[in-house]
């Protein structure tokens, strides 16, 4: 490379964002930390400006981004700090960035994604919500802004190390593709009991290191349906050609299956830096600070089918891609108001199902619904108004 990647990231304070710092920090001379976002917190963006010494950072509310300004000026630290509700796409579509780290959580990262993907960007897409949110209107952005997307999440990601660079090979290739799933912290535990889950229990995840919405969804499986919902659109599939299986050790991160039945896997320690590190410096390879992995101590490698019975939210995958056009923007907001809604102590563990499938069934979806980002912000509120309502019903 004759000169440094400049790097934009969407959420550096959260464990994708943290992750991808330290994968830089590891290549001074191949990445730059040209910008840095948050949603709201100050002290921990602070602290990244102090080390990293960005051109930009921004905040989307003002007052907070007020307190950022107040604290690097009084360190001495460069940065100009930006605000507002535009400031995150704004910095996504610079002109001066290369590639952008997409790792906020939840739909509020749909509009700077968006954005990148517009601009033409190397997208490093980790935030399932801007395919799950605005599938069709995403894909179309990445093609007219002629950007790259190279997939973050573990599993996406191994699925396109496991796929010929020509894309157009991937239809004659494709049989279809399994994403595994370690089955969260309560794969053994009764169903009886989960009406009295904490959220302490619920994030405690056994293999991976996430944000506490995350691992929620990986408690109830709700983040391998939005898994489900990506692979359609980033690998171009039917819904039947998505498929899912247990894998308690977390070693294969997912596989495809070709047509002649031979099956491609990829396989390493449960490591976000690897797939941050392939995208990054994709189609190189770079040292990304993962541990090796040992086969000689590896043990036994395990599968086994998902049980609807204790993961009801996973089939709402399948039944949202056939369903009509939005009901995947819909299943979205309606499991982010109720996993914030558990997190709260506002409903247990076994409602976060009801709170999604009662907002599918009362959100009435119109032609339209999903055609422009105003159109899908607007669907989005009104799916989450429905699911605010829910819960309230739910309250004890």
């Amino acid at each position: 490379m004759t000169s440094r990647l400049r790097v934009c990231i969407l959420g550096s304070t959260g464990s994708v964002g943290v992750s991808t710092l330290d994968v830089i920090a590891r290549h001074p001379d191949r990445f730059e930390v040209f910008a840095i976002t948050a949603m709201s917190r100050v002290d921990a963006l602070a602290e990244q400006c102090r080390t990293w010494r960005p051109r930009y950072a921004a905040l989307p509310d003002a007052a907070r981004a007020a307190e950022l300004r107040a604290l690097l000026r009084r360190d001495g630290v460069p940065t100009d700090v930006l605000d507002g509700a535009g400031a995150l796409a704004e910095l996504a579509a610079h002109p001066d960035v290369d590639a952008v780290m997409a790792s906020i959580v939840g739909a509020a990262g749909l509009a700077p994604t968006l954005a990148a993907a517009r601009a033409g960007k190397r997208v490093l897409l980790a935030n399932k919500e801007a395919l799950v949110v605005g599938g069709s209107l995403f894909m179309q952005a990445v093609r007219d802004g002629g950007a790259t997307l190279l997939p973050i999440d573990s599993e996406h990601s191994a699925i396109f190390q496991c796929l010929p660079e020509d894309r157009g090979a991937w239809a004659r290739r494709i049989d279809h593709i399994v994403l595994t799933a370690s089955g969260g912290p309560f794969r053994t535990r009764d169903p009886a009991t989960f009406s009295s889950i904490t959220p302490e229990q619920a994030i405690a995840h056994p293999n991976w290191v996430m944000g506490r919405k995350i691992s929620v969804d990986s408690a109830t499986m709700m983040n391998k349906a939005l898994e489900v919902i990506e692979g359609r659109w980033l690998f171009d599939l039917a819904p039947e050609q998505v498929r899912v299986v247990i894998h308690p050790q977390s070693t294969i991160h997912s596989m495809v299956v070709c047509r002649d039945h031979s099956v491609l896997a990829q396989l390493g320690t449960p490591d976000m830096r690897v797939p941050i590190a392939y995208g990054l410096s994709f189609p190189e390879r770079i040292e990304s600070g993962a541990s090796r992995l040992d086969f000689a101590t590896l043990g036994s490698l395990t599968f086994e089918p998902p049980d609807h019975a204790r993961y009801p939210g996973l089939a709402l995958a399948w039944e949202t891609l056939r369903g009509p056009d939005g009901s995947t923007t819909v299943l979205n907001a309606a499991n982010e108001e109720a996993v914030a809604a558990f997190l709260a102590g506002t409903i247990r563990f076994d409602q976060i199902h009801s709170v999604n499938e009662r907002t599918l069934e009362r959100v009435a979806l119109r032609p339209g619904a999903a055609d422009t980002i105003d159109a899908l912000l607007d669907l989005d509120a009104t799916a989450r108004r429905h699911a605010q309502s829910h819960v309230k019903d739910l309250e004890p």
